[in-house]
């Protein structure tokens, strides 16, 4: 393991008043600490964790190095904190969608693990996503043409995004992503597998780990399919056979996501379904996991990249996240569009009588 452990901070809700407290250095959460075990003698994992963060998956523009110092995090986490704690103003827009400070959006309110990394990214060194391949550009250029042709974002449910329609969303993975909120997860462990949680949608991901070969590879999955294995207290899952339905990685950043005028729908950089993706979990204190993966897809990117993010232990248990139940929102949505369509309607057909 490198040094990585030491770097991360861990945020509570202390932050309003300024408090920020380092973990102990890395030798001592690598060497000396000793995870707890379960019946079968394999790392204990099992609880409830989050990977909510506000360390943004790339580095952003304009920031050098691969470490902000304390000082640095602790300003940018007060003015996150003050931002999502503002209540919404009455007749916005936002206000419609939610108001963080009334339905606990605000991640302040929750469990919160952060460090001072400058981004998830830790490979590359410049902490980016690789270079799009000539492939890569010619299959985003087709969906793109797909999209146009297909109509806007509003036009008809099946334009909106996967989040928008239930189907799956960042926090189930692999990569688990933080989901923005409710980025919460439930680990259950047996001698054979190990069942992850998600509470955004509820999917559940069962990882064998009894040596069995990879899933046959007519076999696609939003999800993938794993496939997991012990290096000592090190649990390493490889997931494969995702479909070429999903895009990586959504819902994280903005310079990952490419929002075109002429499509109304954003367009997503995407991945393949030659993506493969290794993770690593390793506890390295009571309260953390470290959560490292690599995203291997040479079909979209140049090469490999990683990234490193930690799971804090929060409160159990976590409640169903029914999104398909009714889907109100989307139906609203698509409701909210067509009036606004035919007010636009009426008022050019006003204008034009006069």
């Amino acid at each position: 393991m490198r040094d990585r452990f030491g770097r991360w901070i861990f945020v509570t809700t202390a932050i309003a008043v300024g408090l920020l407290f380092e973990v102990s250095s890395a030798t001592a959460q690598s060497t000396d600490y000793q995870a707890p075990r379960t019946a079968d003698g394999q790392p204990d994992f099992e609880g409830f964790w989050t990977n909510a963060t506000r360390t943004p998956l790339q580095r952003p523009d304009g920031v050098v190095g691969e470490f902000y110092t304390i000082e640095e995090v602790a300003a940018i986490e007060a003015r996150a904190a003050e931002h999502e704690s503002a209540p919404t103003v009455a007749g916005t827009t936002a206000d419609v969608h939610y108001d963080n400070s009334q339905f606990g959006l605000n991640r302040s309110q929750s469990t919160l693990a952060t460090g001072l990394r400058t981004s998830l990214i830790f490979d590359p060194p410049d902490g980016r996503i690789p270079p799009i391949t000539a492939e890569g550009q010619r299959i985003i250029a087709q969906r793109e043409e797909e999209a146009r042709l297909r109509g806007g974002r509003f036009d008809s449910a099946e334009n909106n995004q996967l989040d928008d329609r239930c189907i799956v969303m960042s926090g189930s993975g692999p990569p688990m992503m933080d989901a923005g909120y409710n980025s919460n997860y439930q680990i259950v462990q047996s001698r054979d597998y190990v069942m992850i949680l998600t509470e955004m949608i509820h999917d559940a991901r069962i990882i064998p780990l009894d040596g069995r070969e990879q899933a046959d590879d007519k076999i696609r999955q939003w999800m993938g399919t794993s496939r997991g294995h012990w290096e000592g207290d090190t649990l390493v899952v490889e997931t494969a056979n995702f479909n070429d339905k999903k895009p990586f990685p959504w819902l994280v950043l903005p310079p990952v996501i490419t929002f075109r005028p002429d499509i109304i729908a954003p367009t997503y950089l995407g991945s393949t379904e030659n993506m493969r993706v290794t993770e690593r979990f390793t506890r390295i204190d009571d309260e953390t996991i470290d959560y490292e993966f690599t995203v291997d897809d040479r079909t979209m990117w140049t090469r490999p990249w990683s990234a490193e993010l930690p799971m804090k232990k929060t409160i159990g248990p976590i409640f169903e996240h029914a999104c398909h139940e009714g889907n109100y929102g989307l139906a609203n949505t698509l409701v909210g569009a067509r009036l606004e369509e035919q007010l636009a309607a009426e008022a050019a057909a006003a204008q034009k009588s006069n």
